[in-house]
């Protein structure tokens, strides 16, 4: 084992002293937030909210997520994030697998099909003109089926699948199995870690997803959560946002309203992270090893 230098201990305290200073500069805007969204309003008011909340109230937050308002943009979020999941994993693994055989015919013309489209596309106009020639227009599906598919992500889990031995799907088909039986009983409970990987990245781009909806839909009732988080946060007067009575207004500001919308459109995602991270450094390094 090769003795670690002097040079080689200070890079590395050099490395996790700016890797805590990154992390912590990342950290600071969202638990500002969380502070004002359960600071007392007169703190917040009068700017006195910093890392730390001052006084401790749950009021706000309480009205925003009880605003009608908030609660269908969620649900509309909610829907467009676990559909448009499910559908991108399975349409990207089924994507994946047949490119996955180096002795499929026609296969590098394929790839620099999928390559090309990674790298060019067709322009946001003309994307907007087909949508709605398509009908798609104030139409949830025009929220998932544009990115149903990421050829990044397609990559990823075809090296995963090329990662796996030729050996187990050589026995399964000696044994009689077909594709799709090889495919769903074998190959895909053995890519767990990448299809839970890439589900995760999936789930967090359709939630987050700000631009498609204010492109594509105008009716209200079709908002999501993004855009619902928009109109709170430029709106001057946001307490009118929440839908409330004058009296339930009168001990709210408009910054505490905006804190505490930014923690309820937040936090919902961040508990997905725990539930699929054992699987997440395992995905990643295995399904980009092999190019």
């Amino acid at each position: 084992m090769t003795k670690r230098t002097k040079g080689d201990m200070l890079l590395d305290i050099f490395v996790y002293l700016f890797l805590i200073t990154l992390g912590v500069m990342m950290l600071l805007p969202l638990v500002n937030v969380l502070s004002k969204s359960v600071s007392e309003e007169w703190a917040i008011t009068s700017g006195k909210v910093g890392i730390l909340p001052v006084g401790f109230q749950l009021d706000t937050l309480r009205q925003v997520i009880s605003s009608s308002m908030f609660i269908r943009a969620f649900g509309v979020s909610v829907v467009v994030t676990v559909a448009g999941t499910l559908i991108s994993i399975l349409m990207t693994a089924l994507t994946a697998y047949p490119l996955s055989k180096r002795n499929l015919p026609g296969i590098s013309f394929f790839m620099v099909l999928f390559i090309f489209t990674m790298l060019f596309s067709g322009g946001l106009i003309p994307n907007y003109l087909l949508m709605r020639q398509l009908h798609l227009i104030n139409n949830l599906w025009v929220l998932i089926l544009p990115g149903m598919i990421s050829v990044f992500n397609m990559l990823v889990i075809k090296s995963y699948y090329e990662s796996l031995p030729e050996a187990l799907e050589e026995s399964a088909r000696i044994d009689g199995a077909k594709t799709y039986t090889i495919l769903f009983r074998i190959i895909l409970p053995l890519s767990m870690p990448v299809i839970a990987t890439i589900a995760l990245f999936y789930a967090v781009g359709y939630w987050n997803d700000y631009f498609g909806p204010m492109i594509y839909i105008n009716d209200t009732a079709l908002k999501t959560l993004q855009l619902y988080l928009q109109d709170v946060v430029m709106d001057a007067s946001a307490a009118n946002a929440v839908n409330k009575s004058v009296d339930d207004l009168m001990n709210m500001s408009p910054e505490g309203i905006r804190a505490a919308t930014v923690v309820a459109s937040t936090v919902p995602i961040l508990f997905v992270y725990p539930f699929l991270q054992k699987y997440f450094i395992k995905g990643v390094l295995i399904g980009s090893v092999k190019g």
